[in-house]
């Protein structure tokens, strides 16, 4: 479905409005519409939308964001935003003739200062794209090089007033005579550096040993219109303003080959490489170039470009389909497939690569010997890209299915290796008729059946007390049944009453009040564990155990966390995935529970039964702590990096105001909540986002002075 209509039956939704009562508030015939939300028009004229938006109290612009993880903002508005490690580059495949280099050079000086204007930092060409690849022999004609060298000359003139380095390929003699295929740094005018083609390939269609020396030793000078030009494999360019970003390059086939030179630039401090690339096609060659692209990438832990020629090559004897591909740590960021644009743009987050560098040190000890580093001024605004505002759930329908069925698979195996190893007869839970426990119960019965047993050795308790609402209750019960699971009600309201009074408690409502609750709970648990020869099962989420939402010794505690590393914004899409695939009476009780406001229930309901405490009116949207978890502790951002980026995610959900004071909230939350963390129980693995005492290694004494200092200039 298009992601408009998907947020506008979401808007409906939370307005709980019907077809008929949307036609109404907005003034359109119920057929529009029923057209509309259905999907069925294939576009949404603007009046229309317009008075959707309006219905629904939800801003146009946010309708119409697509979720584009590269969708720049407007450059007014991002120009008004501090750098942000952002640096915006494209892979540019120009139409070029053959041997005619005046023609190729003024293509490369157009297409520069148009994506000079665009944003465009760092703009990188084809290989050899200055002659076009495909000249074969008449590489050895003098006239073909020396026209090459005055183009190369000419670009470098005509761009010098664009805000943007352009890298560019061509064959080029060093002083000794020796032909090389090379790519040259251009920048303000001059010739940063050139590097040489390491490994030439000479197998199939290619013959490129017959036309080029491949490089080997040292760095060294090249003479370029009488000047001294650093040449060598191991050259790093680094901008002295933003020391996060520094690149390297190699060309083409240098990718290809077992021992690629990207490892070593990586581990001599390169946080991106450029490839400047002739790719011919084949059937089956793009899917393996992107693989391999995103492989290195990931296993280098730096930013990738890899710009290929295009379809004006000669095509004597091989086809070029521009295929050019960005990647940021194995995540393809951007791509003009074959045959298509030429034309791949990317606002590529450097400062997420050297924070992933200093996670995970990929390299060898010291690996800078031989290189030398050119550095350059590159002046870089603010930030243009828009992450996905729900970084734990895809937005893509499919993915959102694989990422459903493999955690649900992680998280029962898991269980399922507790339940044989400690060898119990039960599986107690909990279940309070709301998200976190459904989905609890949902892991107990897969891990059960992948062990060969029935769902009845799931003891599903439901403990009523003073919050309790109908609804709950009722789904609870109507849960356990469909599930096939042993129910168990026990009323905790009595007992509760007792410790109250006991500790001289006056029955008001306050924290003693809630937690006595969660406390009763929890007893009654491991009692009946105890009794049953059972295993407790946690129902805590990723989302509370970053915020420590949850009792110290309630429903913190348990034998086993089934669901800790779930975050709350997966958790609904689990349950309605889960819901999809069970049918019938399990799929109507899921769904209306996942439809469930979020709440403690630990308040009384009000007179009709009820929920009153509402957790998200008390600690913030999920959607937003989510995000927060994400960036900082996936991302490493800084507070205010996250702040900026998260205005440009939920544009039009929340305002700048809302975002910063949830985000204080969290940074508060998160480092004085640590000390339950530190103590919880074992829960497994499931994404790169862990909270468990294996993978964070936080003290619980750290103080978030620096962190909130670091928000201080924001003014809203």
């Amino acid at each position: 479905m298009d992601p408009t209509v998907s947020k506008l039956n979401q808007a409906k939704k939370e307005k709980k409005l019907t077809l008929k009562q949307l036609a109404e508030k907005s003034g359109l015939s119920q057929g529009t519409v029923n057209k509309i939300m259905s999907g069925e028009l294939k576009s949404i004229k603007p009046d229309k939308l317009a008075k959707l938006a309006k219905a629904l109290d939800v801003t146009e612009e946010y309708l119409l964001d697509r979720g584009d993880t590269n969708a720049a903002i407007p450059a007014a508005e991002a120009s008004e935003l501090p750098y942000l490690g952002l640096v915006r580059i494209a892979c540019i495949t120009p139409e070029v003739r053959v041997g005619d280099c005046d023609f190729n050079a003024r293509q490369i000086i157009q297409l520069t200062r148009k994506a000079s204007d665009d944003g465009v930092k760092i703009a990188l060409f084809p290989e050899l794209c200055i002659t076009g690849y495909s000249c074969g022999d008449l590489f050895f004609q003098s006239a073909l090089r020396n026209a090459a060298v005055k183009a190369l000359e000419l670009i470098a003139r005509e761009t010098a007033q664009c805000n943007a380095v352009c890298i560019v390929g061509l064959p080029l003699c060093d002083d000794l005579g020796k032909l090389y295929n090379v790519g040259a740094v251009l920048y303000r005018g001059e010739i940063l550096g050139v590097v040489p083609k390491i490994n030439l390939p000479n197998y199939n269609e290619f013959m490129e040993k017959r036309l080029f020396c491949p490089f080997v030793g040292e760095n060294t000078r090249i003479t370029i219109a009488g000047r001294q030009i650093p040449f060598g494999s191991k050259l790093i360019f680094a901008d002295t303003m933003h020391a996060q970003v520094r690149f390297a390059l190699e060309v083409c086939e240098d990718v290809w080959v077992a021992n690629s030179p990207s490892a070593a630039h990586a581990c001599a401090g390169a946080n991106a490489v450029f490839n400047l690339s002739a790719s011919n096609e084949t059937v089956a060659k793009s899917a393996y170039r992107k693989k391999m692209i995103e492989i290195q990438s990931a296993k280098c832990g730096i930013i990738y470009a890899y710009c290929s020629s295009g379809m004006s090559e000669s095509t004597s004897q091989t086809v070029f389909s521009a295929h050019n591909i960005i990647c940021e740590n194995g995540e393809c960021i951007a791509e003009s497939a074959p045959f298509t644009t030429g034309y791949a743009q990317a606002d590529a987050d450097f400062d997420f690569i050297a924070n992933e560098r200093v996670h995970l040190d990929r390299s060898a000890g010291n690996c800078a010997d031989g290189y030398e580093v050119i550095p350059f001024e590159l002046p870089c605004h603010g930030g243009d890209r828009r992450y996905s505002a729900t970084p734990f759930v895809p937005d893509n329908a499919e993915q959102l299915d694989d990422v459903c069925a493999k955690t649900l698979n992680i998280l029962a195996y898991g269980l399922k290796k507790r339940v044989e190893h400690t060898r119990v007869d039960k599986l107690v839970l909990g279940l309070s008729g709301g998200s976190d426990s459904t989905l609890a119960m949902i892991v107990c019965a897969k891990a059960l059946q992948l062990s060969g047993r029935a769902a009845s050795d799931i003891v599903a308790i439901t403990m009523p007390c003073f919050g309790t609402s109908a609804r709950t209750f009722n789904n609870s019960v109507a849960l356990a049944n469909a599930m096939g699971a042993t129910l168990r009600q026990i009323d905790i309201s009595a007992a509760v009453t007792q410790h109250l009074h006991d500790i001289d408690h006056g029955g008001e409502p306050d924290t003693v009040y809630e937690n006595a609750q969660a406390r009763e709970r929890t007893q009654v648990l491991m009692d009946i564990a105890n009794a049953t020869n059972g295993l407790v099962i946690g129902t805590g989420d990723l989302s509370e155990c970053a915020l420590g939402w949850s009792t110290f010794n309630g429903d913190q505690m348990a034998m086993y966390n089934a669901i800790a590393s779930v975050p709350k914004t997966l958790v609904k899409a689990l349950l309605k995935y889960c819901a999809q695939q069970y049918g019938g009476e399990p799929k109507r009780v899921i769904l209306d529970i996942a439809d469930t406001p979020v709440s403690p229930e630990l308040l009384p309901a009000d007179e009709h039964g009820n929920i009153t405490q509402i957790t998200e009116n008390v600690v913030g949207p999920y959607r937003l702590h989510d995000y927060f978890l994400f960036m900082l502790t996936r991302k490493n951002f800084t507070p205010s990096k996250i702040y900026y980026l998260a205005k440009m995610s939920f544009k039009g959900e929340y305002d700048g105001a809302t975002i910063l004071k949830w985000l204080k909230f969290f940074v508060k939350r998160f480092f004085t909540q640590q000390f339950k963390r530190a103590c919880a129980p074992d829960s497994v693995r499931l994404g790169s986002v862990d909270l468990s005492k294996l993978s964070m290694r936080m003290p619980s004494d750290a103080c978030y002075d620096e962190w909130l200092r670091d928000l201080d200039e924001i003014r809203e």
